[in-house]
């Protein structure tokens, strides 16, 4: 699953790199919990939530069914 994840975040990171930032998978639990790093601009943008959630989380649960959640961790 882990590879499934990294293929679908690779369709986000342009999107995010043409703002300045970009994300890096930290880990993919068993329960289907992705944990990401948001970094650059990302990282303290007071849009990173939605980001999160309307970006990355949709696009990840579309991508990889198996997919439960996404996490930002520090």
């Amino acid at each position: 699953m882990k590879e499934k994840v990294e293929e679908a975040l690779a369709q986000v990171r342009p999107a995010l790199q043409n703002d300045g930032g970009d994300v890096e998978l930290v880990e993919v639990t068993d329960d289907g919990v992705v944990k990401v790093r948001l970094t650059g601009a990302c990282r303290g943008c007071p849009m990173a939530q939605m980001t999160l959630q309307m970006g990355i989380e949709r696009v990840l649960k579309q991508a990889v069914p198996e997919v439960k959640a996404v996490e930002a961790v520090a």
